[in-house]
């Protein structure tokens, strides 16, 4: 993330020393070079002292305060780079880089700290040996003057079908043209990828119908000094790949408290469930896993229930909507009356069969286990509304002209 001084690099002052005979010329200039000359030679005739052919260029101008924190580095033409020295300014805390094989450039190894001031000084030589040398003390953008995208999925995952990239800002995005431009999402499948946003914060990336089995899914971002808002800068710089997996597509009827799961088009299992009671209805239409947990808590009030409940293990839960509907385990029904595949008991989830403790051969346990973030759980005939497609990766509730609309590019 960086300002727009990053954009357009500029050669720093520079610092040549040289030996000529037994006099040492030192000169210090604006593009990394030096010239010089000396009134010392036999005869008392001026000659011309020889400047360095290389000249070397540090990213970050010395003196800025808004230096990317990815692509700061140095950079030499007419010469190699012999010696490079990072430091953190004040502390002097060493910078590991790696130098380039050819002696070309330089850069860091890691990602530079947001809000940091830097120290760079730089040494090349030419053919010739003759020596010039570069400085530059910068500070990094600062959080107040950048912003970041916590995306998902992250790199190297397999997801299911259904599972769209999405980035949420932690700053309101005023110019959402600027930021979407620098976001490329594209499929292996050659499938579409268009970007809709939510509000102000939140960007999410999808095909018109699910993402084809087996496909291969790059991100590029390209946001490093991208400006988000007014003075607000991006600084995110990586491409980030995943997997699609096998389909699979669940889908719960509440009319039958059935659900069917599909894995590539072909009937897996028929499951009994238990949805929402009639004074707490299941949300109907198409969800998202986003999240997997072997065991979490549910508390009636972090939902707006009250007191209800409060059972701190709820077994094999799988996140549904940021509002909190799940599908999981049930361990606390009735054993003389199962309400699975008969009528709706819960608070608004989707539940099936289990054992406290989340061990033992069940039916919850069997679904967790065949299950992806990123799986598609559909729910139908419930008395409750669609769900809202911004609530959790719910995006596929809205039609291929609504979800092209919300595109700012």
């Amino acid at each position: 993330m960086t300002t727009p001084d990053i954009a357009a690099r500029r050669a720093l002052g520079a610092c040549a020393a040289l030996l000529v005979g037994a006099l040492t010329l030192t000169a210090c200039g604006g593009n990394a070079s030096a010239d010089a000359k000396s009134d010392g030679a036999k005869g008392g005739q001026d000659t011309a002292a020889k400047t360095s052919a290389a000249k070397i260029v540090i990213s970050a101008k010395d003196g800025s305060t808004g230096a990317s924190i990815n692509t700061t580095g140095v950079q030499v033409s007419g010469g190699k780079l012999t010696d490079v020295k990072m430091t953190v300014a004040g502390s002097g805390q060493a910078v590991d880089g790696n130098l380039s094989a050819d002696g070309g450039s330089w850069k860091p190894k890691e990602q530079l700290e947001r809000g940091t001031k830097y120290e760079i000084s730089a040494i090349a030589k030419d053919s010739s040996g003759l020596t010039a040398a570069a400085n530059s003390i910068f500070t990094t953008v600062d959080s107040a003057n950048s912003y970041i995208g916590t995306y998902t999925p992250d790199n190297g995952t397999t997801v299911g079908v259904g599972m769209p990239v999405s980035f949420d800002f932690d700053k309101v995005i005023t110019d959402k043209k600027a930021v979407q431009s620098h976001i490329t999402v594209s499929s292996s499948s050659g499938q579409q990828v268009v970007g809709h946003w939510f509000g102000a914060q939140r960007l999410d990336f999808r095909p018109q119908d699910y993402w084809k089995a087996g496909s291969k899914v790059t991100m590029k971002i390209d946001l490093d000094g991208v400006e988000g808002a007014n003075g607000v800068y991006g600084v995110q710089k990586k491409t980030v790949t995943f997997t699609v997996g096998r389909s699979q597509v669940s889908t719960v009827d509440a009319n039958t408290q059935t659900m069917t799961v599909m894995r590539d088009g072909k009937l897996l299992k028929s499951v009994p469930v238990s949805t929402g009671s009639p004074e707490h209805t299941t949300y109907n239409g198409q969800m998202v896993i986003s999240e997997k947990f072997t065991q979490t808590r549910m508390n009636s009030q972090t939902v707006g229930l009250g007191g209800e409940y409060d059972i701190p293990d709820v077994p094999h839960a799988m996140r549904l909507t940021t509002s909190g509907t799940f599908i999981h385990g049930n361990y606390w029904y009735s054993k003389g009356n199962p309400p699975f595949g008969r009528e709706g008991t819960s608070h608004g989830c989707v539940g099936m069969a289990d054992v406290q403790g989340a061990q033992g051969d069940t039916t919850a346990k069997w679904f967790y286990d065949n299950s992806l973030i990123g799986d598609v759980v559909i729910v139908k005939n419930s008395p409750d509304k669609t769900v809202q497609p911004d609530n959790g990766l719910n995006g596929w509730n809205l039609s291929w002209n609504e979800w092209t609309a919300g595109s700012a590019v």
